[in-house]
């Protein structure tokens, strides 16, 4: 009888392994429908982001009760994994390994960490089907993984309790639940219990094997294409967006239109996302009730994805064949982005989605001319005058007339060159920023000097906006000029132009040291160059620019500023550093009108004056000029000021 068993179930777990098997292979020609991509051989490869995410949960626990259900159910399934694989090796294959003091502690865990994994389950079933937050979209699938969990784990700790109690097992305290458990069996007789036991046996096992054949068809999928994804993540995706190869005649398509036009792991993405939801909860787009839903975008072309496949199939008919906007995403779901990275930075298993929409957007503008009318002007003003405002570039560098700044064309020895961009030389708020900041360089003694009239927009507005082509002239005339003068430090003001000047103009030869004016004068007040004497009696909070923040990781120095300054009390927002709300200004939306929800910049506003703050800081000229409009709107501008950092640390000094 047992021999036949044996055979059963060996035959059973062949043909477990043959349908998941069969179900990666299929997963993974889908997949290959993309385009190459080096992702494995690339520099962006993590084991330490694998590891901190996968095990230690690093960024699902940023949302507490989600996060701590999420690692009960992981942790308890890993240690009955374990506890599983320790069975097999001592029974079937006579390897000498559960027994002894592994033998104890492996049981005492395994009922810990099943009693944690059942009450992580419960906290899941709970969350989905009572308190069902927006954000959860359910379908059976997601009940029938949860149940089918539940069910092994449940008929695990029956078939221990059942062991307990007919064998009489004197080390039964080292497993608390099955020995609590083995009290409730204790009136059944030996052969009933033992009967019993072979039942829930068979139970347990078609479940453990039915849960194995069920992961490539399912949701359960996450389990092994999150941790991948985790692995061939680029921590920061959008920070560098891939450049286009504009020099190659051979290339007919710019950006995407069809689904087969992205990259195999960019396919990828949408088997690894699990529609937690994290990326829509902290999106500004869809938090001011636009289209844009980081989570449905990525499922809307990962079942276009599943669709084309299945009717090629069927039809033997082209894969592509639909353009992707507007027929999968609207137009407005991807002109609402504002490329902040939020979405991104939240989701647990790295999908990348700016780099998608960038994609989108290109083929928009370099293949159909399809794009807001407003853009058409700022690309005008780039391409004429080098700014955004089409003002004249003759004015460049009128804002440092009166500032005895050196341009570089007279002398090019110095040490730094000092960027203002297109807002510190042509918008008359941000003007102030840029001889503020002068004037505290001047202060510390720091040799620096300006391109002045050949300083040209840096691109990054026309590079988030689609414009790929223009970006690329302007980046590459930018380096001409600062790699004839042999610049290789630069300050910049903006965390645009600090963002594309130090991660994207590599790409094309531009290689600098580049630091953002608060990482600066925080190390020039470090070292006791800069030297607050003034009380500011303020209250404040600190904005934190999402191409600052999330993009560079700038949190500490600008903090760091403010706590310099003597009088200053900081209240912190309660959407803060990396969880920071987007003023509404990025990916070149600073220079398109809202049209459909809540204007973000207004939504933002409203977020700094609940703190009670009587200045709004920040550090980029963007969410100034947002802010400061924000005040206007709500009638407040007069008795809430809004500030950059330079204008604070300069009062703090005069």
């Amino acid at each position: 009888m047992y021999h036949e068993q044996y055979i059963v179930m060996w035959s059973l777990l062949v043909l477990t392994l043959i349908v998941f098997a069969k179900g990666i292979y299929e997963r993974y020609k889908v997949w290959q429908v993309g385009q190459p991509e080096k992702r494995w051989q690339s520099e962006h490869t993590s084991w330490k982001r694998f590891l901190s995410n996968s095990f230690g949960h690093l960024r699902l626990l940023r949302d507490k009760y989600p996060g701590i259900m999420h690692w009960l159910i992981f942790w308890g399934f890993v240690v009955f994994a374990i506890g599983t694989l320790s069975v097999m090796l001592e029974e079937d294959f006579k390897i000498p390994i559960y027994r002894g003091s592994y033998y104890l502690v492996l049981s005492f865990l395994l009922d810990i960490f099943g009693a944690g994994a059942i009450v992580g389950l419960l906290m899941a079933l709970w969350r989905r089907y009572v308190i069902r937050p927006p954000r959860l979209d359910s379908n059976p699938d997601d009940g029938v993984a949860l149940l089918l969990i539940l069910g092994i784990i449940v008929t695990g700790f029956i078939l221990e309790g059942l062991r307990i109690s007919f064998t009489k097992d004197p080390w039964a305290g080292w497993t608390p639940v099955g020995f609590m458990l083995a009290k409730s069996f204790s009136q059944m007789a030996e052969t009933a219990q033992r009967n019993l036991h072979q039942v829930i046996w068979w139970i347990h096992l078609l479940l453990t094997f039915g849960f194995i054949a069920y992961i490539p068809h399912s949701k359960l999928f996450h389990i092994i294409t999150g941790s991948l994804n985790q692995y061939l993540a680029k921590d920061k995706a959008a920070q560098a967006l891939v450049p286009l190869n504009l020099e190659d005649e051979n290339i007919e398509q710019f950006g995407i239109a069809d689904i087969q036009q992205f990259t195999w792991k960019q396919l990828m993405d949408g088997d690894a996302c699990i529609r937690c939801g994290r990326c829509q909860d902290n999106c500004p787009a869809h938090l001011t009730q636009k289209p844009l839903s980081p989570k449905k975008f990525t499922q809307d072309l990962k079942n276009h994805l599943y669709e084309r496949v299945e009717k090629f199939r069927q039809t033997n008919e082209e894969i592509g064949g639909l353009a992707l906007v507007p027929e999968v995403i609207e137009e407005d779901v991807v002109w609402s982005c504002t490329t902040c990275r939020s979405c991104e930075e939240q989701c647990p298993v790295f999908v990348e989605h700016v780099p998608k929409i960038v994609d989108l957007r290109r083929n928009l503008v370099m293949m159909e001319s399809n794009f807001p009318s407003e853009a058409q002007l700022a690309f005008r003003g780039m391409e004429n005058n080098g700014n955004p405002w089409n003002i004249g570039w003759k004015s460049r560098a009128d804002w440092a007339q009166e500032l005895s700044v050196p341009l570089l064309v007279e002398d090019s020895e110095v040490e730094y060159l000092y960027w203002p961009g297109c807002s510190g030389a042509f918008d008359n708020r941000n003007k102030k920023v840029a001889i503020a900041v002068v004037k505290l360089l001047q202060k510390a003694g720091v040799s620096f000097g300006i391109l002045g009239t050949e300083e040209k927009c840096c691109g990054d507005s026309a590079r988030r906006l689609g414009n790929e082509y223009l970006f690329q002239n302007l980046a590459q005339e930018n380096i001409e000029t600062m790699n004839g003068y042999g610049v290789r430090k630069i300050i910049t003001s903006c965390p645009h132009c600090y963002n594309t000047i130090k991660n994207e103009y590599p790409h094309f030869g531009g290689n600098y040291q580049v630091y953002h004016h608060s990482e600066f004068l925080a190390q020039l007040l470090k070292e006791g160059r800069l030297k607050p004497q003034k009380k500011l009696d303020l209250q404040c909070t600190y904005h934190d620019s999402c191409y600052l923040g999330r993009y560079n990781d700038i949190y500490t120095e600008p903090r760091a500023i403010l706590d310099t300054i003597t009088g200053l009390a900081v209240l912190e927002m309660e959407r803060n550093r990396e969880k920071g709300f987007c003023c509404g200004a990025g990916g070149g939306r600073m220079w398109l009108e809202e049209h459909i929800g809540k204007r973000i910049n207004l939504e933002r506003t409203e977020q700094a004056l609940t703190t009670g703050a009587n200045t709004i800081v920040t550090a980029c000229p963007f969410c100034l000029t947002m802010l400061e409009d924000g005040t206007k709107m709500k009638n407040v501008n007069e008795t809430i000021k809004t500030k950059d950092l330079a204008e604070l640390l300069w009062e703090s000094l005069n």
